[in-house]
């Protein structure tokens, strides 16, 4: 179903999911388009972004940087907008801005948090390659992985938004660069296509050994998004010093309790004492005022150059949100997941 001038239709939440969500999580609802009150701009959405963190949003008490969706109210996630309509000063009819209006076709906003996206040629990229999923590998793996050259750095998720940057970034910074992924075309694509060193199928047993042969000096950098049994190959090749950012762990963002199994936390301390290694979590939402600025400068300088290159996984249409958010869990994507809301 294609946008329409008079209806705002909505994707809400509709029951907090237990495990992975299903369909029957969301729920598609028709409404009217709001009116802009004094100060406020009307937008329509172009282009939706979908991220593993939203599932988050989803349970009951969110994260500490962003608050729970509210049972019935629409999914939270970035967008790409145009303005409708604008009683805001600094806003004019037409203009196209990097916003938060999350799924639905229609939104009200009072001006904050908009970003004017000018003349981009693929307003899309403001999602992913030029937006905060690059962002978030730029910050995490230079100001926390520090790589050097010909430092060994392993990226898991390593076709996907954070991952493919996270090793092309570190190749242009001469480091050595093994990525872990979920299936043989994605093995060649960081091959052949995004320059990566080694790549590995995590499906392939056994897993832990193929990582061994492929880090044979062992890992400097490991860009953490996914834990899991990505994580238990990882640690026993970590090196004296090795750095380790985590922005993620989508392994468990469907965790109802405590993993079964041993308790890990033991060996992962000991291994930090022995091994010196640096593990620090981030926000990229703590970065914006800071490195928001060199980020875009470097990032389109690169892309420009064809010294990075960027892939989208695109969706058409609101209604197919929820199968392609499953989906990206499930690590079915392949890319940048954005959904083509409505026409440019």
């Amino acid at each position: 179903m294609s946008q329409s001038d008079t209806v705002n239709r909505r994707v809400v939440l509709a029951a907090r999911p237990q495990g992975l969500p299903t369909p029957q999580n969301f729920r598609i609802e028709q409404g009217e388009v709001p009116t802009p009150g004094e100060g406020q701009v009307l937008l329509r959405t172009l282009y939706l972004s979908l991220d593993p963190y939203m599932r988050q949003l989803m349970n009951e008490i969110g994260p500490t940087y962003a608050p729970a969706v509210a049972l019935g109210q629409p999914m939270a996630g970035g967008t790409v907008s145009r303005v409708v309509e604008s009683r805001h000063p600094q806003f004019r009819a037409g203009e196209v801005v990097l916003s938060g209006a999350g799924w639905q076709d229609y939104a009200l906003s009072d001006g904050e948090g908009l970003a004017p996206l000018g003349d981009m040629a693929q307003p899309s990229l403001a999602l992913g390659g030029l937006g905060m999923p690059a962002f978030t590998a730029y910050v995490g793996l230079l100001d926390i992985g520090r790589p050097q050259s010909g430092e060994t750095v392993v990226v898991a998720a390593a076709t996907g938004a954070v991952g493919s940057m996270v090793g092309q970034i570190a190749k242009l910074r001469g480091a050595r660069v093994v990525g872990i992924v979920g299936g043989a075309d994605k093995v060649r694509y960081a091959r052949e296509e995004l320059g990566f060193d080694d790549c590995l199928d995590r499906h392939d047993p056994p897993f832990a050994q193929r990582l061994a042969a492929a880090c044979p000096d062992g890992i400097d950098v490991y860009f953490e998004n996914v834990g899991g049994e990505v994580f238990d190959a990882v640690l026993p090749r970590l090196n004296i010093g090795a750095r380790v950012p985590v922005c993620g762990v989508i392994a468990h963002y469907n965790d109802q309790d405590v993993p079964a199994g041993p308790n890990r936390l033991p060996l992962l301390t000991t291994a930090m004492v022995q091994k010196r290694i640096l593990m620090q979590g981030f926000v990229i939402l703590d970065h914006y005022g800071t490195r928001y600025e060199e980020f875009q400068r470097d990032m389109q300088a690169w892309v420009a150059q064809g010294k990075i290159k960027l892939r989208e996984d695109r969706v058409e249409g609101l209604e197919r949100a929820p199968e392609a958010f499953i989906g990206l869990l499930q690590g079915r994507n392949f890319g940048k997941v954005v959904v083509r809301v409505g026409e440019e």
